[in-house]
């Protein structure tokens, strides 16, 4: 190539570089997709608020920033029970909560996050994932413009504080309590008075005597939000929330128009941390009950035979109630029965039988 063709033909890839890079800024910040999640937890709440941190800069992260997730804890855009209807609307891409706030909704809400005597995160992910669950999530959430997805799992968790003992069900009458979703209903029945607050709020309300027990999720979150400096009893195990599923809640629209691509990143990015916030509490569970009880005095007792038959029988009349809302309602019910008997047989066989021989032998 002469020097004349070499200057011609440089000159024209110098203009078509030019035009490149005139178009590219442009271009990218038109395929940025900006993403706002609201929050039911307080900001950097162990497990549950730094569970959603982490999934929204998971998304970023798994996107290189193309989905630029911005994420706002309880009361930082909006109050905490103002997270659904936020998202709704479509003010806000996605909240990240546990579906039992919305019950006044709908009542089978709960049922995608825990119901009394309900699953376990072993059941619970079996049954949104192979066996309809998630179907009839989907069904229940087009009512409201919401696609949801697990995000996070507490497991089992603690019956709750008290600031006396619970020994029989008629201590319970009375008895003002934070519970939230269906349990609050059980605990009516009983002759308690349910009271709904968000995490942020109970340990005010506790301390004040506003309310004279509640239950929040486990040792490791309690250990944080100090409620042993109001009550001593710690009751367990919950039959409140066995496994407590926690969502991020899409807006339908905004989901929809997303590629099948950017859906598939974002859900594995929930999918993520459904495994590892339980592994977080897992982690860190048996620690934190060890110090409350070694460092606070906190007294630890077991909900007797007489205090959970209560539970059971109520909780049958609640979810009769719940059964004759509609035919969604009862056909999730039938549904999260099947599941809770067909893989909960199964665990009997395999890992309950297996954690009662180990802990024989060992003598644990």
């Amino acid at each position: 190539m002469d020097r004349r063709s070499f200057l011609k033909n440089a000159s024209v890839a110098a203009g078509s570089a030019a035009a490149v890079s005139t178009l590219a800024a442009p271009a990218i910040a038109q395929s940025r997709i900006e993403m706002v999640i609201v929050s039911t937890w307080p900001r950097d709440l162990p497990g549950l608020g730094t569970g959603a941190q982490r999934t929204a800069e998971r998304i970023t992260l798994l996107t290189e920033g193309r989905i630029n997730a911005q994420y706002f804890a309880a009361g930082e855009r909006v109050d905490a029970f103002d997270a659904f209807d936020e998202v709704a609307s479509g003010n806000a891409q996605a909240y990240h909560g546990a579906n039992y706030y919305w019950k006044g909704k709908h009542p089978a809400w709960p049922y995608f996050c825990a119901v009394p005597f309900g699953l376990t995160v072993a059941e619970i992910n079996a049954w949104i994932r192979f066996l309809g669950g998630q179907e009839l999530w989907d069904e229940l959430g087009a009512q409201f413009g919401i696609k949801g997805l697990m995000c996070g799992n507490t497991g089992v968790q603690m019956g709750g504080w008290f600031n006396k003992e619970i020994e029989s069900p008629d201590d319970l009458k009375g008895l003002k309590m934070r519970i939230p979703g269906l349990a609050g209903d059980v605990m009516a029945k009983l002759g308690a008075s349910p009271v709904s607050l968000p995490g942020g709020q109970i340990y005010e309300n506790l301390v004040s005597g506003a309310i004279d027990a509640t239950e929040w999720v486990g040792p490791w979150n309690d250990y944080f939000l100090k409620f042993y400096e109001a009550a001593k009893y710690y009751y367990y195990p919950g039959m409140h929330e066995p496994g407590s599923m926690l969502a991020m809640g899409f807006n339908k629209s905004w989901w929809e128009s997303l590629s099948k691509t950017d859906q598939a990143l974002i859900e594995h990015a929930c999918t993520s941390e459904n495994d590892v916030m339980m592994a977080d509490f897992n982690a860190n569970n048996g620690t934190y009950l060890r110090r409350l009880i070694e460092e606070h005095d906190v007294e630890l007792r077991a909900f007797n035979e007489d205090v959970y038959q209560a539970f059971g029988e109520a909780s049958a009349e609640v979810f009769e109630e719940i059964r004759s809302h509609d035919d969604l309602a009862n056909r999730i019910h039938e549904s999260f029965v099947k599941a809770r008997a067909t893989v909960g047989n199964w665990l009997n066989f395999a890992d309950v039988a297996y954690l009662q021989a180990r802990n024989r032998v060992l003598d644990l």
